[in-house]
């Protein structure tokens, strides 16, 4: 696989997950959405690192995305505790129906 292969692959993950982000309404579908868009982001990251290593340090593109799997999953558990809660309080979770959640 070369790098332009690895890049148009990351693209394409990262433009569905801008679509899914745009057309839906659904909290969980959101967050799928930019799940999908980190992912598309951590192909790009890794592909760099694999095709233009750093000088000394041939796991440069590999540590990165690590970090960011990692606060990606953390940043998740939060917002779907956060639906969760919704759901328990007002029994929906439509984005639409939520608009008097302001301060």
């Amino acid at each position: 696989m070369t790098l332009q292969a690895c890049l148009i692959l990351g693209a394409i993950v990262f433009g569905a997950g801008v679509f899914g982000l745009v057309t839906r309404r659904n909290p969980i579908a959101l967050f799928l959405s930019i799940e999908l868009m980190l992912t598309g982001a951590l192909i790009n990251l890794v592909a760099f690192g694999r095709f233009m290593p750093a000088e000394g340090d041939a796991q440069a593109g590999t540590i990165l995305p690590l970090f960011i799997i990692a606060i990606t999953a953390c940043e998740m558990a939060v917002g779907l505790a956060l639906v969760v809660a919704l759901h328990r309080q007002r029994g929906q979770i439509d984005l639409s129906e939520l608009r008097d959640l302001h301060g």
